[in-house]
């Protein structure tokens, strides 16, 4: 079965969820496409020959990344432009981004400079990059002073979820990819959260009887809201936050990944960041305790971390300060009132973020 999922905006596109996707790569190029750039890591070398294979007619420019976040560079981007200037790519050529959420991430940025924007279909190949990384137009590289802090908005021509490549992600790297899943279903879809808690060994494999649900939902809910809001300016869709109710747990979340120098799985990190936006949400009278404890009962079933180091606070504190959520010198966090109810919760009492750190610190 394919399902199409519209995303709407200034540029619409589809995203293409099934067995099989990459097979619809073809149909989806413009006419006018004579070079093709296939960005991908090593990880996914075989897929992305399959790309070239789909794409054999044009003239094929492959640029390999390094792995995981170190693809996330200025100095990656740079080389890549040098790829495409050597090949003489023109404002009607397509690159293509293969991999996880860095390649995608990477990919669209290269796109989004090369002439001020040419098109791009994103291919993401991790549960997470399905989900989250590779469907909303955010593109970017990390800098010494954060994650994802130097970018820009280019929504992608296309993206294609192929469901057969999640049989080749690690259980580890699964399971983290199913963070933002849970993400989506205590923002704006509990459904999601019923079926994991209905059975946490399928939600955890990719041939689980809900796999093709659980993805389907957890894009057509970002689809909704990052159709409505491509730059985080407006107040629509859910708890009326537009595009920043996706940030949810992503404020701690992006501290952490900057205190490992970005080596731990983005999906660990946002899931000690959503047990602590609960926690912070409950101590700030916002969140009934059973919804709080939802929480940490549905991300443990899943083998998801929900502590972190308890000696990290300073460090993760003044890492939030320049989130990209925080305007001016006050930092916002996205909070719950309750299932699928989200606000934002601007400047809290130091107290409370002590108190929400308590819970979370090991």
């Amino acid at each position: 079965m394919t399902t199409r999922i519209r995303v709407e905006g200034d540029e619409p596109y589809d995203v293409v969820v099934a067995d099989g996707a990459v097979s619809h790569l073809r149909s989806l190029i413009a006419d006018d496409v004579r070079r093709v750039a296939v960005i991908y890591q090593p990880s996914v070398g075989e897929l992305a020959a399959r790309v070239g294979a789909e794409l054999s007619a044009l003239d094929v420019v492959p640029i390999e990344l390094p792995d995981a976040e170190a693809a996330k560079t200025i100095a990656t981007a740079a080389a890549a432009w040098d790829t495409l200037g050597a090949h003489g790519f023109t404002r009607t050529d397509l690159v293509v981004g293969v991999g996880g959420g860095a390649a995608t991430d990477l990919a669209g940025f290269v796109a989004s400079a090369w002439l001020r924007g040419v098109r791009v279909i994103q291919v993401p190949t991790t549960l997470l990059g399905m989900v989250d990384a590779a469907v909303g137009g955010k593109t970017g590289v990390n800098t010494a002073a954060g994650k994802n802090l130097v970018g820009a908005f280019h929504p992608p021509a296309a993206v294609l979820c192929d469901l057969s490549v999640l049989h080749t992600v690690s259980p580890r790297d699964y399971a983290a990819g199913l963070a933002e899943v849970v993400k989506a279903g205590f923002i704006a879809d509990p459904k999601i959260l019923d079926l994991i808690e209905e059975s946490p060994a399928a939600a955890l494999s990719p041939s689980g009887p809900h796999t093709a649900e659980l993805v389907t939902r957890a894009i057509a809910m970002k689809a909704a809201v990052v159709g409505a809001d491509l730059r985080e300016r407006a107040a629509v869709g859910p708890g009326g936050l537009g595009r920043e109710i996706l940030n949810y747990g992503h404020t701690l979340a992006h501290a952490i990944e900057k205190r490992e120098r970005y080596a731990g799985r983005h999906g660990d990190a946002v899931s000690v960041g959503m047990v602590f936006a609960a926690a912070l949400a409950r101590h700030a009278g916002l969140l009934d305790i059973e919804t709080s404890a939802r929480h940490r009962a549905v991300l443990d079933s899943l083998g998801l971390p929900t502590t972190y180091d308890a000696d990290a606070w300073p460090v993760l504190r003044d890492g939030m300060s320049i989130d990209k959520k925080t305007r001016g010198r006050t930092l916002r966090f996205v909070v719950l009132e309750g299932l699928a109810r989200a606000r934002i919760l601007a400047d809290p009492d130091p107290t409370l973020l002590e108190s929400a750190y308590a819970e979370v610190a090991t």
